[in-house]
């Protein structure tokens, strides 16, 4: 038999730098790389700009129709019967938009995040749609759409430029674009970044083989040394600074209901983007006629939460962005009736939207798990601070299917590192629930009907 190779650094004398490190010099050092990330670097300050432009669109449409309008009309909150009108006209433009225009106003919600390389012909349409989406109250976010405008003006610039235009170029080209768009939802160019390093598949499987049990061991390691450093009352120092708000105090109770909820809402979650996935099946024949009334199921949702409980149906309608905030800075305002209400008409009309209308799926996820964590609060040992951050976590790692995202996203919004151990315990456990549980059916890969049986 013959002998096994040696590793490609077992022949490199000693001292030497390994082989995978010269490797990198090298592309570093070649001049059509150096332009290409010149390039990219340039790319990010147009893209930027028409990122902060798009949200400031959304954002004041959205406001003037669900703030300005119903004040104007004399109401402290829109009418229980307000999303109709206003889903019934983004289902009817969505629908025109999907069937007429090219690249089908962008990929269906339900087939998740997809990473940069939007054809800069298409882009025109997927703005379109999400203009004609999200202020009108779809139950979606805009980082699906942002992620397109990057992506898609980065290739453009690239063609303006007359740069070669290579699988490489458009690969690197779509990434630079949608990581400086997406920096400008979230406020923060490290999550855009570990967000398009997931969503690309660098490595593919291997990388994800790699980073969950990383993940979880440093997850488990810090519950660890916390324990150890509270029972023994020693210290091995820290990097960590004064904060003028003590974190909340992790104890057994808590990381055993982070496993138990993080099952739970990973199931859920799974049930629900499943359904999406049945919901755009259903969409993709006679699309006009079936978007509206997808959209129509989703403001009645919004319409009977309104009337069962008092409450605005914006609560319901809409990305849930404004609505987490107001639960995250007083979450006793809910009874349990609402919450279970929310999560039920929430739920359902987020369902129908991933299926039908344009935008991307975190903000109605994170909402959904935090308001899971704030109704499951009660239970014995947990607290209403951990039990968001578990719901969360675990909501946006089933959704997503990207756990180092979710722990990046999750830990910026609560800026408590206390909790940290927490949310990589319950996004890991998330993630896996979600990906061992049997796939739904499979979903088409963009908005066209063309797309219909495509692999996600």
């Amino acid at each position: 038999m013959a002998e096994p190779s040696p590793p490609p650094d077992a022949a490199a004398p000693a001292g030497s730098q390994p082989q995978e490190a010269d490797r990198l010099r090298d592309m570093l050092l070649a001049p059509g790389y150096l332009k290409m990330l010149a390039l990219c670097a340039l790319v990010g300050i147009p893209v930027s700009f028409a990122a902060f432009w798009f949200l400031v669109a959304l954002h004041e449409s959205e406001r003037l129709l669900w703030v300005d309008l119903p004040h104007d009309l004399g109401w402290d909150a829109p009418a229980w019967w307000w999303p109709l009108p206003l889903l019934l006209v983004a289902g009817l433009l969505v629908g025109l938009i999907a069937s007429r225009l090219p690249g089908a106003g962008g990929h269906i919600p339900a087939s998740g995040l997809h990473a940069g390389g939007t054809a800069p012909h298409t882009l025109p349409g997927v703005l379109l749609a999400a203009l004609a989406s999200l202020p009108f109250g779809a139950v979606l976010g805009p980082e699906a759409p942002l992620i397109a405008l990057g992506g898609g003006l980065a290739l453009l610039f690239r063609d303006v430029a007359r740069a070669p235009v290579t699988p490489q170029s458009t690969a690197l080209m779509g990434a630079a674009g949608a990581a400086a768009a997406i920096a400008a939802i979230f406020g923060n160019p490290l999550v855009a970044a570990v967000l398009l390093i997931e969503i690309a598949g660098v490595g593919g499987p291997r990388l994800f083989a790699v980073l969950l049990p990383a993940l979880l061991s440093s997850g488990l390691g810090a519950l660890v040394f916390t324990a150890l450093g509270r029972w023994t009352g020693l210290g091995t120092g820290s990097l960590g600074l004064k904060l003028s708000s003590a974190p909340p105090r992790l104890d057994a109770p808590d990381v055993l209901w982070s496993l138990l909820v993080a099952i739970a809402i990973a199931a859920a979650m799974r049930l629900v983007l499943g359904a999406g996935q049945r919901v755009a099946a259903f969409t993709t024949d006679a699309v006009i006629v079936r978007t509206v009334l997808c959209a129509l199921g989703a403001a009645a949702c919004a319409a009977v939460y309104a009337l069962s409980t008092g409450r605005s149906p914006a609560e319901v309608a809409t990305s849930g962005q404004a609505a987490l905030s107001a639960l995250a800075s007083d979450p006793h305002t809910w009874g349990v009736g609402a919450l279970f209400a929310v999560l039920a008409l929430k739920g359902t009309a987020y369902t129908l939207c991933l299926g039908s209308l344009r935008g991307g799926p975190i903000f109605p996820a994170v909402f959904l798990g935090a308001a899971a964590g704030v109704l499951l609060a009660p239970l014995p040992g947990l607290g209403v601070i951990p039990a968001m951050a578990i719901g969360m976590a675990a909501a946006t790692a089933a959704t997503l299917r990207l756990p180092v995202s979710s722990v990046v996203l999750v830990a910026l919004l609560l800026d408590t590192p206390g909790l940290m151990p927490l949310v990589i315990l319950a996004a890991a456990v998330a993630f896996i629930t979600a990906e061992v549980l049997p796939s739904g059916r499979r979903r088409p890969a963009d908005g066209g009907p063309e797309a219909a049986g495509a692999a996600a």
